[in-house]
């Protein structure tokens, strides 16, 4: 499959670049008419090579990501990237199973879509993880300058404005829906969710598989949580779901809010 050429120009500010890592043609095309037409500019390749290619000469939203591909899979792929990327990532599986769902989220997915998919899902799961990236927050350039809004609770800031998160003054690696995960359960300290509201709350989700609340939790709790085995800050409720509780160490409650 060629990459498109004429994607690769500078675009629009409104307009966000998804590129599509698709070997199947069929698909492919039926990806770029569904993007297309629902406002994106969508790049077709089908391979790591190209993928790599693109990344190289050009800035990307989103990526959708099928798992089975030749050469290099998806979930490879998707693991390499996070090691020195944000780029928000959608993975397109044609697996069920959700040990295969679920293992995409862990190697850092944003979300995913199990083939076959409704056009209409895979546009609102692509604007939802583009609302909610950094990047596409700075593509809009639209909204005015505003004072930094932050949580902090001992070692942890989250900088809701910038959309960054430190840990002892050092930068934070989340993606997209962890750090939405965390910033809003920072913001209500003391209360317990269940995963479906969760979904709801967080990520605006009425449907979707829970579990992926679960892998986001484990996520959060490797980063922030001294023991992620037996967290203090990020707890689980036994019978409901998640509660954040202040730093045991500073006693910190609510966390501080401040703007600098």
């Amino acid at each position: 499959m060629q990459i498109l050429e004429q994607d690769l120009v500078t675009l629009p500010a409104a307009s966000a670049r998804i590129l599509c890592v698709e070997d199947d043609a069929d698909i492919a095309r039926m990806l770029a008419e569904v993007l297309e037409d629902s406002g994106f500019r969508p790049v077709l390749v089908g391979s790591a090579v190209e993928m790599d290619a693109v990344l190289k000469r050009a800035s990307v939203d989103l990526i959708v990501l099928d798992v089975m591909l030749p050469g290099e899979d998806g979930l490879t792929i998707c693991q390499r990237l996070r090691m020195s990327s944000s780029i928000p990532i959608i993975m397109v599986t044609a697996r069920s199973e959700d040990i295969d769902r679920i293992l995409g989220l862990e190697l850092g997915a944003d979300d995913y879509v199990t083939k076959p998919f409704s056009p209409r899902e895979l546009v609102l799961r692509a604007g939802s993880v583009l609302r909610r990236s950094r990047g596409h927050s700075r593509s809009r350039g639209a909204e005015p300058p505003q004072a930094p809004e932050i949580l902090v609770m001992g070692r942890l800031e989250v900088d809701l404005t910038a959309h960054r998160a430190r840990l002892g003054g050092e930068p934070l690696a989340l993606t997209g829906r962890e750090f939405d995960l965390l910033a809003f359960l920072m913001a209500n300290p003391g209360q317990a969710f269940s995963r479906a509201e969760l979904m709801q709350q967080v990520w605006g989700w009425s449907f979707g598989d829970q579990s992926t609340v679960t892998v986001h939790v484990r996520r959060i709790r490797d980063k922030v949580e001294e023991e992620p085995s037996s967290p203090l800050l990020l707890r689980t409720v036994r019978g409901i779901g998640y509660c954040w509780d202040a730093d045991p160490s500073t006693a910190v409650t609510p966390p501080v809010i401040s703007n600098p």
